[in-house]
């Protein structure tokens, strides 16, 4: 075969590419034959990477032996600055490693990122090269750090090498001092998770609070990780569970935003401020609705947090679940209790911005609940029917003749504009008419208008324990609709299953 180019995307031929493998492989034989034809030994791939990084990386004992008898370029490196020296200990070789530094390899070598034998070998948790280094070679600098600013203890916690951390630590290491993102090896381990780590440098009494140049604590990486088991330990042992980032965010703040359920539960439970605000004045309960976290809007909630505390828009959670139409959310946050009477910069209402939005479950629950506190507040009712109530769409078999006939009087009997007379009737506000008169589903959208109304209404009739046949009745009869008030007792009373006949008027 003519010895070309082994490929496309190569600078070797055909027979330094051989020569390159069979060094992998630690084919001596085959290298030999290779060498009596001539191959260049010294040749280099497109990352500059020869044999000899080769036999380095892969282990290839008698492949190094036969090169070194051929090559004295020892500290040759590659494009990544890796010199076979580094090589060998990156990838946990310690033959290879004692015969290139007998073979009088260049022992203070760095790689680009500035690692040298120590940091290789601590990134890469090989325990035996790490004692060989530490106890075999002269002036190895323990702290010394690579181009980030991260020691030998650094990368080993980073990493999650346990028994690496242990031996350094048993050697003496700094434990407090901290990269150019002013990182300790506490906040590397907690951020990366590995709790072992992390529980052995808390045992050298470290710092567990130090922030980094952001701000952030072990605590808030390791939250940000998801790392539960490290942000158990660290509540565990202490460590300021409220401390603020540069941006005012708690680890709550955090754990929300990632939707880190278990964490948002432990940091509660540590007594974490559920209502701390960031610099944009957002607390976490408005972070939980805009990503429609319903579990933990219901973690918070029931941790009491300000459900009217005001965000950089003046907007409640509430707000923010009307205007992205989050219904689930919007009646858990409205069973609760909330002020509908806040204003955001706009000067709108969270019912005001779900009628915008066309959310009209939102706005149907809003009313309900508007209508439900009032109700609740003329009659000092107990806590008992708030924990009871919801405002969704009613489906109940026990309602669905009454609701049927609500049907027929929106759709069969009550023309443009009698619907709001019977609202009104019924103490809607002007603001609650507004926002159904915002749907838009035609020429006859008052239909649709006045079936909501009705359904609203029949919803606090039925919460009050009140007759809704009778209090349709009168209904009608206030606004003079006689003939229509008994056509529509007469239908309501035909349901034979209906316990509560309106029989005297």
């Amino acid at each position: 075969m003519e010895d070309g180019l082994a490929s496309e995307d190569d600078i070797l031929l055909h027979s330094e590419k051989a020569f390159h493998n069979a060094t992998k492989r630690n084919d001596t034989g085959k290298m030999l034959e290779l060498i009596r034809k001539g191959v260049d030994i010294k040749v280099k791939n497109k990352v500059d990477r020869k044999a000899l990084h080769w036999a380095a990386g892969a282990g290839s004992e008698d492949a190094l032996r036969l090169l070194l008898e051929h090559d004295t370029q020892l500290d040759d490196a590659d494009s990544f600055g890796m010199s076979a020296l580094l090589l060998a200990a990156w990838f946990g070789h310690l033959k290879i490693l004692q015969i290139l530094v007998s073979s009088g390899a260049k022992l203070n070598c760095e790689n680009k990122n500035g690692l040298n034998l120590l940091h290789c070998a601590a990134q890469r948790g090989h325990i035996r090269i790490l004692e060989y280094i530490m106890e075999d070679l002269e002036d190895v600098r323990l702290d010394r750090v690579d181009k980030s600013g991260k020691t030998a203890f650094h990368l080993a916690a980073e990493h999650g090498h346990l028994e690496v951390t242990e031996y350094l630590i048993g050697m003496g290491c700094a434990h407090d001092l901290k990269d150019k993102e002013e990182n300790t090896a506490l906040h590397l381990a907690g951020k990366h998770g590995h709790v072992e780590v992390l529980q052995k440098i808390l045992e050298t009494g470290e710092n567990i609070n130090e922030r980094n140049i952001e701000g952030l604590t072990a605590l808030h990486l390791a939250v940000e990780g998801g790392h539960y088991d490290c942000v158990r330990l660290l509540i565990e042992t202490n460590c300021n569970a409220s401390e603020l980032t540069n941006k005012n965010m708690t680890a709550l703040h955090i754990a929300v935003q990632h939707g880190f359920e278990r964490v948002v539960r432990l940091l509660v439970e540590a007594g974490v401020s559920v209502d701390s605000v960031d610099i944009n004045r957002t607390a976490a309960v408005h972070l939980a609705v805009f990503n429609n976290y319903t579990e933990i809007v219901k973690i918070l909630i029931d941790a009491e947090c300000d459900l009217n505390v005001l965000d950089d828009r003046l907007q409640t959670a509430l707000h923010i679940a009307a205007e992205h139409g989050r219904q689930n959310i919007a009646e858990m946050i409205l069973i609760a209790g909330v002020n509908l009477k806040l204003l955001d910069k706009q000067g709108k209402t969270p019912l005001d911005i779900a009628a915008r939005g066309n959310h009209v479950n939102v706005v149907d629950i809003i009313i309900k609940a508007e209508r439900f506190y009032k109700w609740e507040q003329d009659n000092c009712s107990e806590s008992l029917v708030r924990r009871n109530v919801t405002f969704k769409q009613d489906h109940k078999q026990e309602t669905q003749h009454i609701r049927s006939v609500l049907w027929k009087l929106a759709t069969k009997h009550l023309k443009a504009g009698e619907w709001k007379t019977l609202a009104q009737y019924w103490q809607f506000t002007d603001a609650h008419i507004r926002a159904i008169e915002h749907e838009w589903t035609g020429t006859k959208s008052y239909k649709d208008h006045g079936h909501r109304m009705l359904l609203i209404w029949l919803h606090g009739v039925l919460i009050a324990g009140e007759n809704p046949i009778k209090s349709l009745y009168e209904g009608l009869m206030g606004i003079s609709m006689i003939d229509l008030a008994e056509t529509m007792r007469q239908q309501a009373n035909a349901d034979p299953n209906t316990p509560r006949k309106c029989v005297t008027m």
